[in-house]
């Protein structure tokens, strides 16, 4: 009888402490398919009985219907005023926010979500206590209000729903197939069910054999996790430690599923020296980094994340690292013989339960919802597709997915949150948060009171304006954008830039000498600034372009491009170049790692587009367990052959002078083990062979720069005998060359009879001067002495070129330099004119069993009459395809970076085919 008096007596206590209290539910308007709240009817009962007045604002969406809540002592209506403390689930409208309140609601801004700032700033302006549920953590800092299990149900239900439909668009069907949505069912209970009647079947064996052992990922341990492995273990299954993964997932059985958990312990490692301190770990997670990539992911078929990410914590995934995962190859246990058309890859699905966009899953950019719960990103061309078929990863992010399931999801949140909603009960928003005696547990979760964030809050602020230097806004747009710095206007220009702006959160900032090139691209494009700039007399405006920047392309002459990688170190932002990445930019390569930047080299034609498809080859070649013999590259960009009748048979798209210096430079190559070199000076043009690989062109060929190096870069140097990469030439190319290096036009020597500020002289001269003639001398004479000279077959070529005729030089110093400014505007590629490239691989190699073979890889493309030249097309797409990829985050190696890795190369080459770009591969057998 004591005990039932002192329990009567505790209820009186309670009742009087909370009588006068109004709280309300309001109503879910953040999704059409929210039908959870905060408190089901038995926890309102709760509440009405120790005397607290319950306002409900009627909603027939929500799971629970209005009359339970009547039944269960509440008052329902609009009006919500009355109520001191106000419960939601989800963020509230800004223009229903009542000043004056206090709030709890998931409010997703404590990382400082752009897409919630103006929630925050209005809570702020209206004066509203915010308590976040995602803050209330016990003293061990662990969450004690979560809908994590019922998210984790729901979000096992959905990917096992969605595998289903995947491998049915890879031609498999499954006994997934009959495992629907979550939301599909009245509860877990009934989908317990499903997964029962689905797992009997695939116990029995009616899993196609050529999909292979399927292993499911889980991450983490709590909540999330722990909800996820409930409803799997409905399924047959064998839980296997990280360390057996690889071997179950090449060895094991189709009658049931593989399932491995994996904790931070698992994959985390410091960043040196290795090993897992778990204090450590929480305290200071930019020590330690993630060998997920590594480890686990390579053997998972169905990653279910459900680990809380902090921004600078290590990534599980990162966009590089989905190019290697969804790169398709042969898995080890498809029946080839059998004829089954098996997996494209391992990874089949990604269900990221965390919904955290850009975080420990990178490539998952924008969560998914419960009208389009997937999406399938493919990796080679970073987009998401709503389709079940095509190349990628199917993922499913849905950032709501406990209300598939609202009722248990009500009950299990209502009761968690009931014993903390008896303390929030006290809050007054209209008095100091210091008069208040919350409970640590409620404190630690106030986000803002009176105005202003609270001190353990105040960091979102930081966040929000270090989030907002990243970017910048240009003219008048509103929204940010994405900063392209872009040096030179060239013909590679424009291709580029209309590239890059099919990204409309890009805007480009040109930097040229040359105005009136910039002005007309300008005047071609939106979102292009042009900015006159000489960076060898204005290093301080460089400077300042850089900074602003989020991404520098230099298009201009190699000889430049340390200087401005220079600044782009010291101002820590990324870029790329088309050209070779010469001596001068690999002593910056150490600098450029330690700045954390990443500079792309060889991106263009040749070098770069040539890179990518020797890689995609020997890459090929290896895996299939060939062995490459020899290597011999061919490529260049002509005139096409009806605008190619004059004496050089070539012309200029570009500034000739480094076309013309390359032809007097020293070259090197391997041929059959032997170390072939070719001193500078002219004596590579006596090195030139004929190519016959597409009979209806006369090319010729010369070797270029130093092949050996490639070797090493391709990795076959333990294996090939012969290396060349050359330079394609119209017939007749060098013979004209070495006649001009008789002329002497091609020295670059400083000259007294070129000096800038020295008498005017024609050309007729400057060949007289050279070949050290009288310049008097009477014109047939003159004719006679340089046939003597060159050969008379080629006098006739020097006068066509113009040489000798009574026409002003525009002397530059040197006769290379004086030659290059006349030539490029003699031999330019007219508007009306069209150019050609083409690139030309025949790589020897050795099969097992002593078969040889050669792989023929030809790439041909010609210019568009007005529109874009071949070379443009082909060096600037290429540069720009690059670009994006820096700044989408598909490259992120460090220092000098060059396109020899597939993560790079396969995407490009994808890419580079959408743009009509595209080789041609045949095999000959030996």
């Amino acid at each position: 009888m004591l005990r039932f008096y002192q329990k009567c007596n505790r209820f009186i206590s309670i009742r009087k402490k909370h009588a006068g209290k109004v709280i309300a539910i309001r109503r879910e308007d953040q999704s059409v398919w929210e039908r959870r709240a905060p408190f089901a009817p038995s926890n309102v009962a709760q509440l009405t009985r120790n005397g607290v007045k319950v306002i409900v604002q009627p909603a027939n969406r929500r799971a629970y219907p209005v009359q339970a809540y009547v039944n269960a002592g509440a008052v329902i209506q609009e009006d919500i005023s009355e109520a001191s403390v106000i419960f939601g689930v989800k963020q509230v409208p800004i223009d229903l926010l009542l000043p004056n309140k206090t709030y709890c609601m998931f409010s997703h801004t404590i990382k400082a979500q752009e897409a919630n700032m103006p929630l925050l700033d209005s809570i702020l302006e209206k004066n509203i206590r915010l308590i976040d549920y995602e803050k209330l953590m016990d003293s061990s800092g662990n969450r004690v209000v979560a809908f994590g299990k019922y998210a984790g149900i729901a979000g096992i239900i959905n990917i096992l729903h969605g595998l289903g439909l995947r491998l049915l668009a890879l031609g498999h069907h499954t006994p997934l197939m009959h495992i629907g949505p979550a939301h599909n069912y009245r509860n877990s209970m009934m989908a317990r069910q499903a997964l029962r009647d689905a797992g009997y079947e695939i116990a029995l064996g009616m899993m196609p054999k050529s999909i292979g052992p399927i292993t499911f990922v889980f991450t983490g341990s709590g909540n999330v996790s722990q909800g996820a492995q409930e409803i799997f273990q409905e399924l047959p299954h064998e839980y296997v430690p990280p360390s057996m993964l690889q071997k179950v997932a090449e060895h094991g059985a189709s009658t049931k599923f593989y399932a491995c958990v994996v904790r931070r312990s698992d994959h985390l490692e410091r960043n040196e020296g290795g090993g897992y301190d778990r204090k450590e770990c929480e305290e200071y997670p930019s020590r330690y980094r993630s060998t997920f990539n590594k480890k686990i992911a390579p053997y998972a078929s169905v990653i279910i994340n459900g680990i809380y990410w902090a921004p600078d914590s290590s990534k599980l995934l990162t966009v590089p690292d989905a190019k290697s995962l969804l790169t398709p190859s042969q898995l080890p246990w498809i029946p080839v013989s059998e004829g089954a058309p098996g997996l494209p890859h391992r990874l089949l699905g990604i269900c990221d339960i965390s919904a955290d966009p850009g975080g420990s899953i990178e490539f998952m950019n924008e969560c998914t919802t419960i009208d389009n719960p997937f999406c399938l990103y493919d990796a080679h061309l970073h987009k998401d597709t709503k389709s079940f078929r095509g190349s990628g990863v199917l993922v499913c992010s849905i950032d709501n997915m406990p209300t598939q399931l609202p009722m248990e999801s009500t009950d299990l949140f209502g009761n968690l949150v009931l014993p903390y909603a008896m303390d929030i009960l006290q809050s007054d928003a209209t008095k100091p948060l210091i008069d208040h005696n919350f409970s640590p547990t409620v404190h630690g979760a106030i986000i803002a009171s009176n105005g202003s964030l609270t001190e353990k809050f105040e960091y979102i602020q930081e966040l929000r304006t270090s989030n907002r230097s990243v970017s910048f806004k240009l003219y008048d747009h509103d929204e940010f954008k994405k900063t392209v710095l872009v040096l030179g206007s060239g013909h590679v220009c424009s291709p580029l830039v209309e590239y890059l702006l099919r990204n409309e959160s890009i805007v480009i900032k040109l930097g040229s000498a040359d105005m009136n090139r910039a002005n007309n691209i300008s005047n071609k494009f939106n979102r292009v600034q042009p900015i006159a700039i000489d960076i060898l007399e204005d290093i301080e405006n460089l400077k300042k372009l850089v900074k602003e920047a989020d991404l520098v392309v230099s298009l201009l002459p190699s000889q430049f491009h340390p200087l401005v990688a220079e600044q782009c170190i010291e101002q820590k932002k990324n870029m790329v170049t088309a050209s070779y990445c010469s001596d001068e930019m690999k002593q910056l390569h150490n600098r450029a790692e330690e700045a954390g930047i990443t500079i792309v080299n060889e991106i263009g034609l040749d070098p770069g587009i040539d890179h990518l498809l020797a890689m995609e080859c020997i890459d090929q070649i290896h895996e299939e367990g060939g062995k490459i013999e020899s290597f011999v590259s061919y490529c260049g960009g002509l005139p096409a052959p009806e605008y190619s009748s004059n004496p050089i048979r070539y012309k200029f798209s570009w500034f000739p002078r480094g076309a013309l210096i390359n032809t007097i430079s020293e070259a090197k190559y391997l041929q059959d083990h032997e170390i072939i070199e070719i001193p500078a000076g002219g004596a590579l043009m006596d090195n030139t062979k004929e190519l016959h690989f597409l009979p209806g062109f006369a090319f010729e060929g010369y070797p270029n720069r130093d092949s050996t190096q490639y070797a090493h870069l391709y990795g076959v140097a333990a294996e090939v005998k012969t290396m060349l990469r050359g330079t394609i030439r119209y017939k007749g190319f060098s013979e004209m060359m070495k006649i001009l290096q008789k002329l002497q036009l091609i020295s670059s020597k400083k000259h007294a009879a070129l000096h800038p500020n020295g008498p005017d002289i024609t050309w007729r001269q400057l060949i007289c001067t050279l070949l050290e003639l009288n310049t008097d001398i009477f014109y047939e004479n003159l004719l006679s002495k340089v046939g003597d000279k060159i050969g008379d077959s080629y006098v006739k070529k020097v006068v066509d070129l113009g040489l000798l005729q009574d026409e002003p030089v525009k002397k530059l110093g040197s006769p290379l330099d004086t030659f290059s400014h006349y030539i490029g505007s003699y031999l330019a590629l007219n508007e009306n004119e069209r150019d050609l490239v083409v690139l030309y691989h025949e790589i020897g190699v050795l099969w097992p069993g002593n078969r040889h073979e050669k792989k023929i890889v030809t790439l041909v493309t010609y210019g568009d009459m007005k529109g874009y030249t071949a070379m443009a097309k082909t060096v600037g797409i290429p540069v720009a395809i690059a670009s994006d990829m820096v700044l989408q985050g598909e490259i992120q190696a460090k220092g000098m970076v060059l396109p020899f890795t597939p993560d790079i190369y396969r995407p490009m080459l994808t890419r580079l085919r959408l743009e009509g770009i595209s080789a041609q591969t045949i095999n000959i057998q030996l």
